[in-house]
């Protein structure tokens, strides 16, 4: 089965002044969502190529995780492909100073990394694994940069993640990319394009009816292997990491919330874009994450959400100005009323003459 990344990493970026080149945390408002929350006590299961555990900006944030390769002894914790660890960085890294090195979206949530065959020809039955594994360790988000195609035991594993309560967060795809649209066209899925840094859908961006929401993805700077290297790159991929340290926020802020509550509330805070409403290029819009942390969200409909289609969430209900009575018809009531009586006084007078 022909599955890819869905991100296109370019050469590695120079080092700090790295935090300068994540145009996005502005653009988020992203230190004013940290004094609201940093994501603590939340885990992000990473299913990717692995994460470099020993790179400075992730130190204290990744845990022993899964390699689900056949024969493998590992435990997430390496990556020869780079792929994971940018998606690592992206969620939860935490720099290695004030101002210094990649800060995530998320910086004290934790990272549980699980590599998979997710980059080649592969069965995807390492996906009931590996959703097995995060759940059994506690995961409140997966993140899932990856396309591949649809069949019975990633389905089973998409289905599976969903009764435990767990948020899915996956890449709608790259244009011109190998592979498929799943797991991100599965309806039990937060599926993620991306916009560049004008706000726009990015010309690489997979549109359709399964995009959600949106989130930059566009000269994205992270974490790369080997330690202290970083990377510079632009896909779905990194636009689906961001919403899920958004998530992570999120389920950190309000840890009540049902996994289908965190999406509702990704999707109804979000900066409607293109055609109003929700529209197959933006979706619900584009992610608002301080909004997503602060608005009076009303809760989902009684009914859960089709397992057959993705429905839409509500958007933030607005207070509808109350109806007011003029005084005059109060008035005018009140006379009619006052001349009716009279008329009855008079009627009844009238009889007891007869």
């Amino acid at each position: 089965m022909a599955a890819a990344l869905v991100g296109l990493t370019a050469v590695p970026a120079a080092a700090d002044p790295i935090r300068d080149r994540q145009w996005y945390l502005t653009a988020l408002q992203v230190s004013r969502a940290h004094g609201l929350t940093e994501g603590r006590g939340v885990t992000v299961a990473v299913i990717d190529t692995g994460v470099d555990a020993g790179h400075r900006d992730l130190a204290g944030a990744v845990m022993p995780g899964l390699d689900v390769y056949p024969n493998a002894k590992g435990d997430g914790r390496e990556d020869l492909a780079g792929h994971g660890t940018e998606m690592a960085g992206i969620i939860a890294a935490r720099g290695h100073s004030t101002s210094d090195g990649v800060l995530g979206i998320a910086p004290a949530a934790k990272i549980l990394p699980i590599r998979a065959p997710i980059d080649g020809y592969a069965s995807s039955g390492y996906m009931r694994e590996a959703v097995a594994f995060a759940k059994k360790q506690g995961a409140d988000v997966i993140n899932m940069s990856f396309g591949t195609s649809d069949d019975v035991p990633l389905r089973e594993a998409v289905r599976a993640a969903q009764a435990a309560d767990i948020v899915l967060v996956a890449a709608s795809g790259n244009k011109g990319a190998p592979g498929d649209d799943y797991p991100g066209k599965y309806p039990e899925v937060l599926t993620v394009g991306a916009t560049d840094r004008n706000g726009k859908v990015a010309e690489l961006s997979v549109t359709g009816s399964q995009v959600d929401l949106t989130a930059p993805g566009v000269d994205i700077a992270t974490t790369g292997i080997y330690g202290s290297g970083y990377q510079q790159g632009s896909g779905t991929s990194q636009a689906t990491a961001v919403v899920s340290g958004a998530a992570a926020l999120i389920r950190a802020k309000f840890p009540d919330l049902s996994a289908a509550e965190v999406a509702h509330r990704l999707t109804a805070t979000a900066t409607d874009a293109g055609a109003p409403g929700r529209d197959d290029s933006y979706g619900y819009g584009r992610l608002d994450l301080v909004k997503a942390l602060t608005a009076a969200v009303p809760p989902l409909a009684a009914s859960s959400p089709s397992t057959e289609g993705k429905q839409a969430p509500a958007r933030e209900a607005e207070a509808e100005p109350a109806k007011r009575v003029s005084p005059l018809l109060f008035a005018g009531g009140a006379a009619i009323v006052v001349l009716l009586i009279g008329g009855l006084v008079v009627g009844l007078m009238l009889r007891r003459r007869r």
